[in-house]
C-alpha cells in the first residue's frame, strides 16, 4: 500500500471535527417539519432546540404555534406565558397568540384582554388586523349576554385548572378547585364526579364511594358514576360490586370522544386490557392529543397485551406532548 496515501488518510482522520448540532439546526428541522405538517416531528425538533438554546424566545414561540395547530391551546399558552415572564413584554406577538388560544378554549374575557393588550402595544403590528377582528367578534352589546359570557368563561377557567391537575394525578391540588366549582356552579354535574375521583385517589375512598352511590340513586344511567364506581370497587377489591358496573361499561358505546376516552381509560384501570385496547384503537387520535391520560393508559394497555414497541412509541410521543407524563413512570411499571 502507498505509504503516502496511508499517511494522508491518517491526517484527515485526525483532523475530523465532530459535528455537534446546536439549537439552530434543530430549530430549522422543526420549522421544515411544521411546514410539511409533520407536527409530531416538529414538536420533537423544537423541544430539542429549546433544550440546547433555552434563551432563544423565537424557538419557544414556534413551538407554541405547533401546539396551537394541533389543538393543544393550553400547552401553547403555557409556553407563551413563559416567554413573557422570562424575556419581557417586548415580544408583543405573544399577546395576540395567547388571545387566539384563549378564544379557542372558550375563555373569551381573557382572549379580549390579551387582544386589546396586543393592539395597545403594537397598533400596526403583524397581527393587528386579526386582533381587531377578534376584539370585534368578542364585543357584545347586551349586558345579559355579557353576564352569561362571564360565567361560562369562569367555569372554563376552573375546568381547565382542575383538568390539568387531575391529568397529572395531583389530586390534592385539584380538590379545592373542584370544591369551589361545585359551590359556584351547583348544576355542573361533571365537577361532582371529578371531585369524587380526586377524593378517592387522595385517600378518602369510603367517602368517594358513598358520594357516587348517592348519585347513582338519583341517576342510575350516569356514565360518570358507573365508571367511577367500577374503578373504586375494583381498586378496593370488592369484585362483586365492581363486576356489576364493569358489565354495564362493556355494553356502552358513546358518540362523544370525551366519553369514549373515559370508557377506554376506565377499562384499562380495572385491568380489562383487551376491551380497553379495542376502544383506544377506535378513538380519533387527532382530537385527543391534548389528553395526557390518552397516552398513559393507551401505552399501559398495549404493554399488558404484549405490544411493548407500540407501548414505548405511545409513551415517548406522550412525553413529548405532555412533559408531566415522564414523572408518572413508564408503562412497564405502571398499572394505576
Amino acid at each position: 500500500m502507498d505509504n503516502s496515501m496511508t499517511s494522508s488518510q491518517g491526517k484527515i482522520h485526525r483532523n475530523v471535527i465532530p459535528f455537534t448540532p446546536e439549537g439552530e439546526f434543530y430549530f430549522g428541522q422543526g420549522v421544515r417539519a411544521f411546514q410539511r405538517r409533520e407536527f409530531e416531528k416538529a414538536i420533537k425538533w423544537l423541544t430539542r432546540a429549546i433544550e440546547l438554546s433555552p434563551k432563544q424566545p423565537l424557538y419557544h414561540c414556534q413551538l407554541s404555534v405547533v401546539y396551537t395547530e394541533t389543538g393543544q391551546y393550553h400547552s401553547a399558552n403555557q409556553v407563551l406565558m413563559n416567554v413573557l415572564a422570562e424575556f419581557g413584554h417586548d415580544y408583543v406577538d405573544c399577546h395576540y397568540l395567547i388571545a387566539n388560544n384563549y378564544a379557542h378554549l372558550g375563555l373569551f374575557h381573557d382572549a379580549m384582554k390579551f387582544a386589546k393588550d396586543y393592539l395597545q402595544r403594537a397598533p400596526e403590528g403583524d397581527f393587528h388586523k386579526e386582533a381587531e377582528e377578534l376584539v370585534e367578534m368578542l364585543t357584545m352589546d347586551d349586558e345579559e349576554d355579557e353576564e352569561e359570557f362571564a360565567e361560562e368563561d369562569e367555569l372554563m377557567r376552573y375546568q381547565e385548572s382542575a383538568f390539568y391537575y387531575m391529568e397529572h394525578e395531583q389530586w390534592e391540588q385539584a380538590l379545592p378547585i373542584l370544591e369551589e366549582m361545585m359551590r359556584l356552579f351547583p348544576n355542573h354535574i361533571l365537577a361532582k364526579h371529578k371531585y369524587a375521583e380526586a377524593l378517592f385517589f387522595s385517600g378518602e375512598k369510603e367517602e368517594a364511594i358513598e358520594l357516587e352511590e348517592q348519585w347513582l340513586q338519583l341517576n342510575d344511567s350516569s356514565l360518570h358514576t358507573i365508571c367511577n364506581l367500577a374503578i373504586f370497587y375494583h381498586l378496593t377489591s370488592n369484585k362483586e360490586a365492581a363486576e356489576v358496573h364493569i358489565q354495564q361499561i362493556k355494553n356502552v358505546y358513546p358518540i362523544r370522544e370525551q366519553q369514549q376516552l373515559n370508557i377506554a381509560v376506565t377499562l384499562a384501570r380495572i385491568g380489562c386490557y383487551y376491551e380497553s385496547y379495542e376502544r383506544f384503537n377506535r378513538l380519533p387520535k387527532r382530537k385527543l392529543k391534548g389528553h395526557l391520560s390518552y397516552y398513559k393508559w393507551y401505552s399501559i394497555t398495549a404493554y399488558h397485551l404484549g405490544e411493548p414497541s407500540i407501548a414505548i412509541q405511545l409513551w415517548e410521543e406522550g412525553c413529548i406532548r405532555h412533559s408531566g407524563l415522564s414523572t408518572l413512570g413508564g408503562p412497564w411499571g405502571n398499572s394505576d
